[in-house]
């Protein structure tokens, strides 16, 4: 029920209402009462208070009058006629105010405004009890203590009248009080219940002022929480409920804004993270997955979501290990999937209860392998360099240090080292070629020429050699070829180290066959010799650096072990091929294949 602002509303004005006439009546009838009793108290010190000479002529007639008379009554009875003159200012009405003469030993009733029956129902007050004490301690206090919260007040005068001693008693019952306060509380009563009236229907006029715009934002606000970011509530006043409205339009749009910037950038993240390249797995504070991109269970080799962390990484880092930690640190492990290498970052995503750990895996396989191929590089560079350089120095050596020589023999030691001298100078030559190839500062001189004069020419120039080793070098390239766009230098230096492979690793006598032809948009030229071939085992490594089938008969050959991968890098730059194709027979296939066209001259075209 008072769920209800309307409810709640008139609720607080009705406490408001009750809670004020409340304080209000309190405050009023506490200062009725204070006022009569400060009007009481001064009204006793008006007529016995020394302050006021006629004061002081009065008190004293009270002890010298009553002294003169020949027994107690006749002191009594002057006593009293003294006190009724003064009655007026007393306030004495013998019906809420009286006063009474006592005796001052006993505190028994003499005389007064009321019978001896109605003094005898008063209790003896703190104040009587004062005067009775200070008659017989011999001194003239008077009990005038005032207390709010009794049902009287009083006044006891003590008077020593020569041998006599009495007590002027003066009591009222603040009947009048009593009256005016219940008086005063019917009043507020009454004024209670109208201002209840009232305020139950001022509260629902405000309330209904108050709600109406209210409930049309709580409208507004359900369709912003359910998506509707279009509709606006119309302001109709200027006060702090239009400003209200008027900002809350605001925010709807800005939201509305937000929400799509968010969600755009959510949408590029979700891009990124699910085609990028490292592996990302995100787990809860349980080791459960919370998410996880392809890339991840194509580097593990399995789908992540059917596992948690212990399944995944436990035998690498324990999960609290890497919880324990706090952001931004993080560890970095390596682990081997199948034949992949990862590097795998583990880090905490939260420091909060709610946290989780975050898993980035990193491939490293090329990265390791190029890494061993390059140490492999270092140490083939520096094993092709110290074979020739510990020749020359050994030659060397043997003719500074042999006076007797024969010139025939110091001749010959020469020749090594002249021999070896240019097998290091041509291993330094394909290394600065294979350089410039990498770094991409080996310039291509593109021209157009006929693909047909080239490979003829290549021919021509090793024809010697291979008749000089018994070969038959058959040419199957009698039909027309056309011109094609190359470096025609560095083709017809690739054409030539597939030549000159074939007539060096096939036994004399033996057969080399090149054909070429056209395939849609490339050129292509076959060398097929019937020569020692290449094992199956071999094969997917000819290109690489330094690498040799038959080692010992390749360096009696003079061969670095670089031709070919020069010669794969020149092809590449031309964006074609070359791979061994597959040969019936002994012997090997060598297929190079070339595009008629380059890219940058199709581009133009």
């Amino acid at each position: 029920m008072f769920r209800s602002l309307h409810m709640k509303l008139v609720l607080i004005m009705l406490l408001l209402i009750t809670s004020l006439m409340t304080v209000v009546g309190a405050f009023l009838m506490t200062s009725i009462t204070d006022f009569y009793v400060d009007a009481f108290y001064q009204q006793m010190e008006s007529v016995f208070g020394d302050s006021n000479p006629s004061n002081a002529a009065f008190v004293d007639s009270l002890r010298r009058q009553p002294a003169l008379a020949g027994d107690v009554s006749e002191a009594v009875e002057t006593l009293q006629d003294i006190v009724e003159t003064r009655a007026g200012d007393l306030g004495i009405d013998s019906r809420t105010r009286n006063y009474y003469i006592l005796d001052g030993a006993t505190g028994q009733y003499l005389a007064g405004s009321d019978g001896q029956e109605s003094f005898q129902r008063l209790q003896t007050t703190h104040n009587l009890l004062t005067a009775r004490n200070s008659i017989a301690s011999g001194s003239d206090l008077v009990g005038d203590a005032s207390d709010i919260t009794a049902s009287y007040m009083d006044v006891a005068i003590p008077i020593t009248a020569g041998d006599y001693n009495f007590i002027i008693y003066i009591y009222d019952n603040r009947d009048t009080v009593s009256e005016l306060n219940g008086q005063l509380f019917l009043i507020i009563a009454q004024a209670l219940l109208v201002g209840l009236l009232i305020s139950v229907l001022l509260s629902f006029l405000l309330s209904k002022t108050m709600i109406t715009p209210i409930e049309r934002l709580t409208e507004g606000a359900e369709r912003v929480a359910a998506g509707d970011f279009g509709s606006t509530i119309e302001v109709e006043s200027t006060d702090e409920i239009g400003i209200l409205t008027t900002t809350f339009n605001d925010m709807a749009a800005v939201l509305r804004d937000t929400l799509a910037a968010v969600e755009n950038e959510r949408n590029k993240l979700d891009t990124l993270f699910l085609h990028m390249t490292d592996g990302v797995v995100a787990f809860a504070s349980d080791g459960s997955i919370l998410t996880s991109n392809p890339a991840a269970s194509q580097m593990l080799g399995r789908e992540v979501s059917f596992y948690d962390y212990d399944a995944l990484f436990g035998e690498q880092v324990p999960f609290r290990k890497i919880l324990a930690l706090q952001r931004p640190d993080f560890l970095s492990v390596e682990l081997t999937a199948g034949e992949r290498i990862l590097e795998l970052y583990l880090a905490p995503f939260s420091d909060g209860e709610d946290g989780g750990v975050m898993a980035v895996m990193h491939d490293v396989t090329a990265q390791r392998k190029n890494e061993e191929m390059r140490k492999e590089f270092v140490a083939n560079v520096s094993h092709e360099l110290r074979t020739p350089l510990t020749n020359v120095r050994s030659y060397a050596e043997t003719i500074r240090d042999s006076e007797d020589i024969p010139r025939s023999v110091e001749n010959s030691f020469l020749d090594i080292i002249i021999s070896e001298t240019d097998r290091m100078t041509r291993i330094v030559q394909d290394l600065l070629t294979l350089s410039r190839l990498d770094s991409g500062r080996a310039d291509m001189k593109m021209i157009r020429f006929p693909f047909r004069e080239a490979i003829e020419s290549v021919c021509r120039a090793v024809e010697l050699e291979a008749q000089r080793h018994g070969h038959t070098l058959v040419r199957s390239y009698g039909r027309t070829l056309p011109l094609i766009t190359g470096d025609r230098s560095r083709i017809e230096q690739v054409m030539m180290n597939v030549l000159s492979n074939a007539i060096k690793y096939t036994p004399d006598g033996g057969t080399i066959t090149v054909d070429a032809g056209v395939t849609g948009k490339n050129v292509w030229m076959e060398v097929s010799d019937t020569g020692i071939g290449i094992p199956a085992a071999d094969r997917e490594r000819i290109f690489d650096r330094f690498y040799r089938v038959d080692k010992a008969r390749s360096r009696e050959s003079g061969g670095t072990g670089l031709g070919l991968s020069i010669a794969r890098e020149i092809v590449l730059r031309h964006h074609g091929t070359i791979a061994l194709s597959d040969h019936s027979g002994p012997g090997t296939t060598v297929r190079i294949v070339l595009p008629i066209h380059q890219a940058e001259e199709q581009g133009h075209a």
